[in-house]
């Protein structure tokens, strides 16, 4: 009877080991060749439509032209145009096929939109592109259901983590995301080494991780500082709130005066090209991070935050492509640093707590983007982080700017609650 019990856990053991080396051969496949390789395209090709649009300012007169064009590749494509992000985080959880082809559409897509001057971020194509990816990846390698649903993840990571350069928050996100409140332990290996290979290759590459130069901090948690923070953090959380139900709202407008998408997209790129040519202010025009920068830096305009709400919901709800999430750093970042500055508190330490509140409260991925901002502005700020982090996710309630996402606890109660965003 011993020697079948020993037996029994040597059968059991290398099948664990054959399992775990498997899973370390695919998430090296899918964080070099999809993270790595096409992640590091992305950025580069992103860098060079954000530098021909500033080289040549006149392109935003054909926004609307752009718009055409994309609706066209994605009707040919046969992709429906809304589900986006939200069908990658459908993907992962149930047996919702996502489409290989998605891929290369947003990727092309977020170009476009950029090119010609859309507000709008990248991060939501990285998703789906290392998301659709991933998941044709475990097709090829002929994976069941829910390992398939950990490749998605893996990719989803590789491509975040190569664009933006910040490779333990891509793998959190990756996890955090899809369902608030189950982290996905599961595929915490897999995950972890896609995400830091892609990182790894794009800055082998050129790629210049994303990190903005903050003050110095001491490191510790002071009370006046401390209190000036919960107090944005809670602003934070309101401005979150809008800014989700503003692109809910373009949404909803865009598809009951618009119905017909190539007439939405066209109307909707003229009225962004001709606002922004009245605001007389090329800051609004694609992801925005020099403004970031200086917001950062202790200098932006008040009402920044709310042209940029503006003209996010206004690009995106009439079918462009890109992301919210590079948006609603900007959004956090200037109001951050405004706000934080009538409470007294450092503008560039505001910017730097606005951001991830923001952030946080439109994903609801408090780990994230604690982490984040360890990421790109040292640990020094942490404590502050991890409060306004806190504040921010529990005030800004079940808002969020993808419907597909699950909130399964109560974020004011030990209880389960498995609810959508709504």
């Amino acid at each position: 009877m011993q020697k079948e019990e020993i037996r029994q856990k040597a059968i059991h053991w290398k099948q664990r080991l054959l399992t775990f080396f498997k899973w370390i051969f695919i998430s090296i496949s899918v964080g070099g060749l999809i993270g790595g390789g096409v992640g590091t395209l992305f950025y580069y090709m992103m860098q060079w439509s954000t530098q021909t649009r500033m080289s040549h300012p006149w392109l935003l007169y054909f926004l609307p032209a752009g718009g055409l064009l994309i609706v066209w590749l994605y009707h040919l494509c046969g992709i429906q145009e809304s589900r986006g992000t939200n069908l990658v985080l459908l993907a992962i959880r149930s047996p919702q096929p996502l489409p290989v082809r998605m891929g290369p559409l947003i990727f092309a897509a977020t170009v476009l939109t950029h090119l010609f001057g859309g507000s709008a971020g990248r991060e939501g194509a990285a998703l789906q592109i290392g998301g659709s990816l991933g998941y044709g990846a475990g097709r090829l390698f002929k994976l069941d259901e829910k390992a398939i649903h950990v490749v998605t993840m893996c990719g989803m990571a590789a491509v975040f983590s190569a664009l933006f350069g910040t490779p333990v928050a891509a793998a959190v996100f990756a996890l955090e995301v899809t369902s608030v409140g189950q982290m996905y332990y599961s595929a915490l290996v897999p995950v972890s080494i896609s995400s830091l290979l892609a990182s790894g290759i794009a800055t082998r590459l050129g790629a210049i991780p994303t990190h903005f130069a903050l003050a110095e901090v001491d490191g510790n948690i002071h009370l006046l500082p401390a209190l000036q923070v919960a107090i944005l953090a809670a602003l934070c959380a309101v401005v979150a709130i809008l800014f989700c139900r503003a692109m809910q709202l373009a949404g909803r407008l865009y598809q009951r005066f618009l119905p017909n998408p190539y007439v939405r997209v066209a109307v909707g790129g003229a009225l962004v090209a001709a606002l922004m040519l009245l605001s007389g202010s090329t800051d609004y025009e694609g992801a925005g991070g020099d403004v970031i920068a200086r917001a950062i830096g202790g200098n932006a305009r008040p009402e920044a935050f709310l042209l940029k709400i503006f003209f996010t919901a206004l690009t995106l709800g009439a079918g462009f492509k890109g992301g919210e999430i590079v948006p609603s750093f900007f959004i956090g970042a200037t109001f951050g640093c405004w706000a934080g500055g009538l409470l007294g508190l450092d503008p560039g330490l505001g910017a730097a707590v606005g951001l991830l509140c923001v952030f946080c409260g439109v994903v609801n991925c408090p780990l994230t983007a604690l982490l984040l901002g360890c990421s790109i502005f040292g640990y020094s700020g942490a404590p502050y982080f991890f409060l306004g982090c806190a504040i921010s996710y529990a005030l800004s309630g079940y808002t969020g700017l993808y419907a597909e996402q699950l909130i399964l606890y109560s974020k004011f109660h030990p209880q389960y609650i498995h609810k959508k965003i709504g």
